[in-house]
């Protein structure tokens, strides 16, 4: 019996399905039958061919219940339904239906859910396991919350330490902080304190130490019934700690990391999923210090993810796929990759292209809404872009958007005072890219900006080399309106742009030519930017970064001279109108 995600909300989209669909094919390559429940009937896995026993009804503990005394499935596969299916999974063990009707439960035991959803139980793993957490109290009523209001608390040992504001409240068995927020003072440390404890499944909520500021890393690993483990994948949040990362721009693989630094979190990560003994996926979140290589563990999801979705289709590695073959007794060593045809699940993918996430908010259609973005997630939507560099990925992803800024330009900020604009490049909110973008368009130095909004100096510096291009067009356009002509200068900066990663629409928009502009200069600009137009050329996602040769790849556009090699059976048909 697989569990679905539900109905889409914030935290949980098409993600879900997507992991869920791949899931029952899974099952069924393995010979299984499926039953499947979900409230969703708007799903690809709710097709009728994707399983054999198909209930859609509502996802609580009394109907799956009742599902199950029906169908007597033998097992129980909870984890693919995202929190949703973990958590009723979690409900259906504890109200005693599954040792009842006899169904056992696949992939992560129960206790191992538990360890990792329940905050408390978390905390002393990690303790026990030597990974440092940030300093937190456990609170499971308004008394315990009132007691936590002081700066000075009591400790275990009843003794007064410093606890100072911001302050982060996480509830347990939540979905996209759900409930959590940051807690600036007492007042807001019970407003939000108490909202956790009534939206968390276990009236539990985690009071920790702020780490605004610092850097946040994921990595998506996996691990098999053998004890073998592996990282798919590991991602940077551009945007530092303090927003959830549902809410930030995700870049994979991560960018800012020193060797040291990188295998020194992938090496925390592996003895997580082995001291919780996780069967399938997990995603491991932590935080770095941006000045040293101080690291904490901030929360792990014991489950396929939504994380797990982009870092299944950033790396071509089927995660939810793996993650099913695992939980009915498959090792990584025999589970086959089927993109390479050659090599097996327990082979960690290999990146030679860069990826970047960028959340789709929802204020153009709610625009009295909070665009404050914080630790509980407020995107309804992502788009993810692939290229070279990190530079034309950001600059795909932001096009991607369907949004009315196709570049980095906003008119919002091009004439804002200079107080105004600073106070947007502080505060997180779903446009603080464009702010950025125009405060290097105003000359402001990388290591101001950092100190403002504690975004890393690298990806600033890949945003000035966008602004520096953008700027220079702007130039030469002024400069040709003024004599009429447009010389070697716009040739050079025009092909400079097209290797960056502009568009042709953008760099003539950027040059000052517009449609049924039919100036001089206007039809010298677009004869250059025909003739120096960068055909793209297509790159694989193969998993292997062209290590073996592939069965089934994927491919990506970028502005590069040569194009991977090609056999004749990847070749796509022509359609009929290229024919």
């Amino acid at each position: 019996m697989v569990i679905g995600s539900g109905p889409i909300l914030i935290g949980q989209a098409a993600e879900f399905d997507y992991a869920g669909t791949q899931a029952c094919r899974a099952l069924r390559e393995e010979g299984h039958e499926i039953v499947l429940i979900n409230s969703n009937p708007a799903t690809i896995m709710t097709d009728p061919e994707m399983s054999d026993a198909l209930y859609i009804e509502p996802l609580t503990p009394e109907f799956c219940r009742r599902v199950i005394q029906r169908e007597r499935p033998d097992a129980l596969l909870p984890t693919l339904g995202g929190q949703t299916g973990l958590n009723l999974a979690t409900q259906l063990a504890e109200r005693g239906v599954l040792d009842e009707f006899d169904v056992k439960l696949l992939g992560t035991p129960l206790s191992s859910i538990k360890q990792a959803e329940d905050r408390e139980l978390f905390r002393d793993l990690m303790r026990a396991i030597r990974q440092p957490v940030p300093e937190s109290f456990i609170v499971e009523s308004e008394e315990q919350l009132e007691a936590l209001l002081d700066t000075m608390v009591p400790d275990v040992d009843g003794r007064l330490i410093d606890f100072p504001y911001p302050r982060i409240v996480r509830p347990a068995f939540t979905l996209g902080g759900t409930g959590g927020g940051i807690a600036h003072n007492a007042d807001e440390l019970w407003d939000i304190g108490r909202k956790g404890l009534a939206l968390s499944m276990r009236g539990q909520v985690m009071i920790e130490r702020s780490l605004l500021g610092w850097k946040e890393i994921e990595y998506e690993v996996m691990r098999d019934s053998a004890g073998a483990c592996i990282t798919v994948c590991n991602m940077e949040n551009f945007d530092p700690m303090g927003v959830h990362t549902g809410d930030s721009i995700v870049v994979a693989p991560s960018q800012t990391l020193s060797d040291l630094e990188y295998h020194m979190l992938r090496s925390a990560s592996l003895a997580i999923i082995q001291a919780l003994k996780i069967e399938g996926g997990c995603n491991v979140q932590l935080a770095v210090s941006p000045e040293s290589f101080d690291y904490y563990i901030i929360e792990v999801n014991p489950r396929v993810s939504r994380s797990s979705a982009l870092a299944s289709k950033a790396t071509g590695y089927p995660i939810a796929r793996v993650a099913a073959k695992i939980a009915v007794g498959r090792t990584l060593d025999e589970i086959e990759n089927q993109v390479t045809g050659r090599t097996k699940a327990c082979f960690e993918p290999a990146l030679d292209y860069c990826v970047v996430k960028v959340p789709r908010w929802p204020f153009d259609k709610f625009t009295q809404g909070d665009r404050t973005l914080f630790t509980q997630m407020k995107a309804t939507g992502e788009v993810m872009a692939i290229d070279r560099t990190f530079e034309a990925a950001l600059m795909k992803a932001v096009r991607g958007l369907e949004v009315k800024q196709k570049d980095l330009r906003h008119a919002r900020f091009s004439g804002m005072p200079e107080d105004e604009l600073q106070s947007a490049v502080i505060q997180p909110t779903d446009e603080r890219l464009w702010a950025v973008a125009e405060a290097l368009r105003r000359r402001w130095s990388v290591d101001r900006i950092n100190k403002l909004s504690h975004i890393d100096p690298w990806f600033l510096t890949k945003m000035q080399n966008l602004i520096e291009v953008e700027i220079e067009l702007v130039a030469v356009a002024a400069d040709g309106e003024s004599t009429g002509r447009a010389g070697l200068r716009l040739s050079q900066v025009i092909h400079e742009a097209f290797l960056i990663g502009y568009p042709s629409p953008t760099i003539l928009s950027l040059l000052g030519v517009h449609e049924g502009d039919e100036s001089g200069f206007a039809q010298v600009v677009r004869r250059e930017v025909e003739r120096l137009k960068v055909m793209p050329v297509f790159k694989m996602v193969d998993t292997c970064a062209g290590e073996f040769e592939s069965e089934t790849p994927y491919f990506y556009g970028t502005f590069e001279l040569e194009d991977d090699v090609v056999s004749p059976k990847h070749s796509p048909e022509p359609t009929e109108v290229a024919k």
